[in-house]
């Protein structure tokens, strides 16, 4: 058996879903227009520079959410979902998924943006198995900001995605091959790391390292 494994923004959808779901948060009433938009693009600006302070970022993102009734949010997250994040799959990536589907690999989605706002993502492309950064929750069962474990970001993926292999009673030598696509460099553990990396849309810095290196690069977006 092939393991696969798919960061999701800029890879397989041509946004950031995390950064997305911070506008729609703005558009639909839920943050201030104006200082936390401009907070949000902050950092997604850090983040496309390699210098993301991830749980600084995790409580500013889910401040917009996480206080509300957990119904009242789940309902908006279908509503970004329609209006956003179902536009943005593109049949090349929903094709790309079913092309390893099809050949019998094990497959995850590694993604460096929490749980609440990826999972309805995993689910559109039919893929089992979610690996993101996990919310910490209080004994009421409420979010509190913080990230809980492991944050499946940068080195952290390699972490993440072992342990997930070692509860199904597995390991990534026991693959035949082991592929990962991605688009950024903040992935670069986890590219140098597999058998198959392969540069996915590709930021113009992994563009640069896939071609020193040899590695694929695959465009699945115009």
């Amino acid at each position: 058996m092939n393991l696969t494994l798919f960061d999701l923004d800029g890879t397989l959808i041509p946004v950031d879903s995390d950064h997305s779901f911070g506008a729609f948060m703005v558009e639909v009433g839920w943050a201030d227009s104006e200082a936390w938009g401009r907070r949000n693009d902050e950092f997604f600006a850090q983040y496309n520079a390699g210098t993301l302070d991830l749980p600084a970022y995790v409580e500013f993102a889910t401040s917009a959410w996480r206080g509300r009734p957990l119904d009242e949010a789940l309902a908006m997250r279908e509503r970004f979902m329609e209006q956003i994040g179902k536009p943005a799959l593109h049949p090349e990536a929903m094709a790309l998924v079913e092309k390893h589907r099809a050949a019998g690999d094990l497959i995850a989605l590694v993604t460096a943006t929490n749980e609440f706002v990826t999972a309805p993502f995993a689910e559109a492309f039919g893929i089992e198995h979610l690996i993101a950064v996990q919310l910490e929750r209080d004994e009421q069962g409420r979010y509190t900001g913080a990230i809980r474990g492991v944050p499946s970001f940068r080195e952290g993926k390699i972490d993440r995605v072992d342990a997930w292999l070692q509860s199904l009673g597995a390991q990534s030598a026991g693959f035949d091959r082991v592929t990962f696509y991605s688009d950024s460099t903040n992935d670069l553990p986890l590219l140098e790391r597999v058998s198959h990396p392969v540069a996915t849309n590709p930021s113009p810095s992994l563009a640069k390292i896939a071609t020193e290196r040899g590695w694929p690069q695959l465009q699945l977006f115009a």
